[in-house]
């Protein structure tokens, strides 16, 4: 698997047959190192909630590359009335799984607002069982360790930021609750009200989850799980 971080909350994700983006926001994201035009190619893509800052360009990226856009049953259908083909909407909802390009994605909730539907986050699982689980905009909940539980998480991608999110004494005390291996942070560095950098993550995690490895990526430098 091959990770790649665009800034804020947007990934590339490589596996098997699967080229998926998570929360595309390239216009008016000042981490992004690329413009959303210089995607070459994705055939999937998946959308945490629709505050602008995640759904960003899914609609463009979508309709260029022919790209499923799995989010909620709500988003998928405001997408629809803005003009994304019927054959590229999967929508669905807290619980479910799709099977798509080869992964297993799951549906679980987020706290966190929106404005269709209701945010979530995704547990994905590839063919050779290496399990990721993306948050997205989240504050810290119990209910993670259930997660932790049903799924034998390798890498859990967590907001640090505060503000909007978790902070990083909660994202240490989540990675806790879910018992990931490697912990990516997100939602941070892009605006100035969000924390600046991952010090802290990393002393929290020493503190409070010592057995998980704090991976800090760095913008467009795609990096091999």
């Amino acid at each position: 698997m091959e990770i790649t971080w665009y800034g804020h909350a947007n990934f590339r994700i490589k596996t098997g047959d699967a080229d998926l983006l998570i929360d595309p926001f390239f216009v008016g994201n000042p981490s992004a190192p690329i413009g959303y035009e210089d995607v070459d190619h994705c055939n999937l893509i998946l959308v945490t909630h629709d505050h602008s800052d995640h759904i960003g360009q899914a609609l463009e990226l979508a309709i260029k590359h022919d790209a499923e856009v799995v989010a909620i049953f709500d988003v998928i259908q405001e997408l629809l009335h803005l003009g994304l083909p019927t054959h590229l909407g999967v929508g669905m909802n807290i619980g479910g799984t799709v099977k798509r390009q080869g992964l297993d994605i799951k549906m679980v909730h987020a706290m966190h607002s929106a404005v269709n539907g209701m945010a979530a986050g995704f547990i994905i699982t590839d063919p050779d069982g290496l399990c990721v689980y993306n948050s997205g905009d989240t504050g810290l909940f119990g209910d993670m360790e259930l997660f932790g539980k049903f799924h034998d998480i390798d890498i859990a991608i967590l907001p640090i930021g505060g503000h909007f999110t978790m902070d990083a004494k909660q994202a240490a005390y989540a990675c806790k609750l879910l018992g990931c291996k490697k912990m990516i942070p997100q939602h941070w560095g892009t605006f100035g009200i969000l924390a600046q950098n991952t010090e802290a993550m990393a002393e929290q995690l020493s503190l409070v989850a010592p057995g998980t490895e704090l991976v800090t990526l760095e913008t467009n430098e795609p990096m091999k799980f």
